[in-house]
Order: C-alpha cells, then sequence, then structure tokens
C-alpha cells in the first residue's frame, strides 16, 4: 500500500499517515455559508480536498473513504440577505446550493459521501451544548450558552496564538454576559421573525462554531483522521471547535490531522471589491474560462503556499491543457503511474504531478496521460471536453492545418511539427529541410506562414511506419 505523508497542523510537522481505521478513512472538510456564489478563494480548498479524496479513494479502496463538507444554513448573513430581498431564508439556501453544486461540478470536483445543513442537526447542537454546561465548561448568561475557554488549558495551541493576538485576530465582542473576552457563542436568543428553535435556555439558533463540532460527530464520531479548511478558518473558527469537542468527548482527541490551505490573491494583491478584483467561480465561467482550466490553475501551487491567479497564468495553463487534453483523447486506454500516487502521497504535491504530466505528455506517454488527467479530475467522464475540441490542435505559433483521420497519429505529428518549428526558429535550416522531406515522403505536409508553422495530413496518404521513425 502507497504510503501518505501529510502536514499536520496539530504538530507542525510532516507526518505518516495512519488512519484510525482502513476500512473507514474519515474526512471533514469546513463548508460554505449559503447566501451567495462561491468567490474563486471558495474554491481552492474544494479543489485541494477533492484531491485528497480521490488519493484515498485510491490508496484505501473507493468503499473505505467518508468525506464531509457542511452547508452553514443558518447563520446572520443569511438572515441579513433575505431581510434585503425580501425572500425567504429556505428559498435562498436552497437556490444556493444548487449554484454552489453546479460551479464545483464544473470543477471536476466530485460530491463527498455527506453534505449535511446545518438546520438538520439542531438537536445534536442542543445535546452537545447541555453536555458542555453539564461537564462545567458553558454557561448560561442573558438568554445566551458560551463556552468558557479558560475551561480548556490547550485553547490557542492549534493555532499558535496567544491571548492578545487571538483576542484581535477573533473580533470578540465585548460583552457584559461575557465572564472573559475570548469566551465565545453556542448558543443565541432569536428575536420574532428570525429563524430560532426551542432550548433549554429559550428559543433561539446556534453559534457558528457549535455546527460543525456536532455535525462531525454524528457523521464521523467523535474522532476522526482528518480534518480540513482554509487557513482563514484555522482561528478563531477551528480551535474553538477543538475546544469544545475535545471537551464534550474527554480523550477523543477529535480530529488526528489539520490541514489548511493558504489564502488566494489575485495580480498579486488580496482579492477584494473595493479593489474591483473580486470575482466568483460563476464569473469566471460565464467569461468562458473552462473548469478545467480553473482547477488546473488552481493545483498549480502548493496547498500550503500562497497562491496568486493571474490572466497571464489563466492563459498559458488553458494554453498547455489543452495541448494535454488533446492528446490524450487519443487513447482509450489509461493508467495511472506510481509516480504520480506517490508523488501526490507527499503531502498533496500538486505542482510535481503536473510536471510529471508534462514529461508524460512529452514521451508520448499517452495512456500514462490520460490516466494522470482522469485521476486528477482534469479530464472529466473521459473524454475531451467540450471547450478543446477542434481548438488543442493550433497553439504557439503552430497548428496542424486539419486533423487526420486517423487520431492516434496526431501526437506524433505535434511532435514532428515542434522539432521543425525549432530547427526553424534557430536558423537550422538543413536539419529543417531534411526533415520536411523525411516527412513529406511519409505523407505529412510541413509548411510556414507568416503567422504559424503548419502541418497538413490529409493532403497525402499517411505511413503510419515512417511517421512514427521521424519522432
Amino acid at each position: 500500500m502507497v504510503g501518505i505523508r501529510l502536514y499536520n497542523g496539530k504538530t507542525r510537522a510532516k507526518e505518516d499517515f495512519i488512519p484510525l481505521d482502513p476500512a473507514n478513512v474519515r474526512v471533514y472538510v469546513c463548508g460554505p455559508t449559503v447566501y451567495d456564489r462561491a468567490h474563486l478563494g471558495n474554491a481552492r480548498p474544494v479543489v485541494v480536498f477533492d484531491v485528497l479524496f480521490r488519493l484515498l479513494r485510491h490508496v484505501y479502496g473507493p468503499d473505505h473513504v467518508t468525506y464531509v463538507r457542511n452547508f452553514t444554513d443558518v447563520d446572520d448573513k443569511i438572515i441579513a440577505r433575505a431581510a434585503a430581498t425580501g425572500r425567504e431564508i429556505g428559498a435562498i439556501t436552497q437556490e444556493t446550493i444548487g449554484w454552489y453544486h453546479d460551479d464545483m461540478d464544473a470543477l471536476g470536483a466530485l460530491r463527498p459521501t455527506f453534505e449535511p445543513r446545518a438546520t438538520e442537526y439542531i438537536e445534536a447542537m442542543i445535546a452537545m451544548i447541555a453536555g458542555l454546561i453539564g461537564a462545567g465548561h458553558a454557561y448560561v448568561a442573558e438568554g445566551h450558552v458560551l463556552f468558557e475557554v479558560h475551561s480548556y488549558p490547550d485553547y490557542g495551541r492549534l493555532s499558535g496564538r496567544s491571548t492578545d493576538d487571538m483576542i484581535a485576530g477573533a473580533r470578540v465582542e465585548v460583552a457584559p454576559y461575557k465572564r472573559d473576552p475570548m469566551d465565545f457563542v453556542l448558543w443565541k436568543p432569536s428575536e420574532a421573525g428570525v429563524p430560532g428553535w426551542d432550548s433549554p435556555w429559550g428559543r433561539g439558533r446556534p453559534g457558528w462554531h457549535i455546527e460543525c463540532s456536532a455535525m462531525s460527530d454524528a457523521l464521523l464520531g467523535p474522532q476522526f483522521d482528518i480534518h480540513g479548511g482554509g487557513v482563514d478558518l484555522q482561528f478563531p473558527h477551528h480551535e474553538n471547535e477543538l475546544a469544545q469537542s475535545a471537551c464534550a468527548h474527554p480523550g477523543a482527541g477529535f480530529a488526528n490531522v489539520w490541514m489548511h490551505n493558504e489564502m488566494l490573491q489575485v495580480e498579486g494583491r488580496k482579492m477584494s471589491k473595493s479593489l474591483g478584483n473580486f470575482f466568483t467561480v460563476r464569473d469566471l465561467l460565464d467569461r468562458g474560462v473552462p473548469g478545467e482550466v480553473i482547477r488546473f490553475v488552481l493545483l498549480g501551487t502548493h496547498y500550503s503556499k500562497p497562491m496568486d491567479w493571474t490572466e497571464r497564468k489563466t492563459e498559458d495553463d488553458e494554453a498547455l491543457l489543452r495541448r494535454w487534453l488533446g492528446a490524450a483523447s487519443t487513447t482509450a486506454q489509461a493508467t495511472i503511474s506510481a509516480e504520480l500516487v506517490a508523488t501526490l502521497a507527499n503531502d498533496l504535491n500538486t505542482s510535481g504531478a503536473r510536471e510529471i504530466i508534462n514529461r508524460q505528455f512529452q514521451t508520448h506517454d499517452l495512456a500514462g496521460l490520460r490516466g494522470s488527467l482522469e485521476f486528477l479530475g482534469l479530464m472529466q467522464d473521459g473524454r475531451l471536453p467540450r471547450w478543446a475540441e477542434n481548438l488543442w490542435q493550433a497553439y504557439d505559433g503552430l497548428s496542424i492545418a486539419s486533423l487526420p483521420q486517423d487520431r492516434a497519429a496526431v501526437p506524433t505529428i505535434r511532435l514532428i511539427l515542434e522539432r521543425w518549428h525549432e530547427y526553424r526558429l534557430h536558423k537550422e535550416f538543413a536539419l529543417a529541410d531534411k526533415l520536411k522531406a523525411a516527412a513529406l515522403a511519409a505523407g505529412l505536409e510541413l509548411r510556414a506562414t507568416k503567422e504559424s508553422s503548419q502541418a497538413d495530413a490529409t493532403r497525402h496518404p499517411l505511413d503510419p511506419v515512417r511517421l512514427e521513425a521521424l519522432k
């Protein structure tokens, strides 16, 4: 079995991944608050942990991995959106979940095993809160229930923050009913016209952090293998999750491994509406950027590093991916190389995986190329995406004027054309003329225009044996 190594944010070290139960590897990733379209930054953890999901399924078997990603469908932002639009909260959340599915499906992300909605687990949250009160880790004050941070000595260890840093980072609410400014809300009262549920502490709704603790407990148990999400959630959300879950189930440990993807920038700056560089996944799709290209760009930077989205990078990656997909589409065979799996097993080294795929492309390993693209979710349903049809043969000043009937010959034609182009580019005209004559003898006509170097495989009968010998 392939050994997986992951960077564990809890221990701040790369470790061998040893699941609690190899027959049921369990992963929880914090999902979206469903009040609006997912922006590009929201897509990064989806793609990162989709690759992890695919890797775990490959190593342990598809039926032995449970992946949970939640929907927060009760939140002040949702309530504010309903008030501003006059729409029912349920209609807003249902519509937004549909948008989310459409957009993430377009990025080639597999659906998680479970996608729980917070409103489906209110009773579980109330039960967990009651247990925390009974154990002396939470208290009731003016209709609120608050977690008492100082009752958990390890608070702050996950994020590695001092008390002052935590207070600043959490933007804590100074409220008279709090025993300490760091204490956070588990339950809060709901006024008339706002969603609420009956509880021992009055009609109200849960705080944000208790949602994930209750849902992960219900679906994965008090201890599971991996908890993931964006680094922006490390504090306070994940710190608070860990504290309340550890106190609710002493000795269980909650998540063994914590993984956080870094933030995304746009053209070197933080994505922000005020800077005019904020856009959603749907904005990109509507602009004609294919979902596979968005995914490909996101995979170009290791998840633990800040990523910069640029127009130039997007254009370059689209041209490169078009070439890879086109070549892979000429074979029905797909093999997954051990090198690719080992590279991804090394803390999800997706940039290294891209290098392997490029080498497979350059060495004409079409079965390996196709297998790698399918494994990484870049060749959905095992076929050439519609956006790449009849386009991939034109790239970097080179073009195949018309495709031969035998598509299997196309990668060889591409290699010959590239070599001829390089000869001419470096003024090695004798070599260029020799290759042109040999190609013509094999049925391939090479010609140059002001715009490109071209290959035409339809004017003469192709001789596959002689053509292959020119590679």
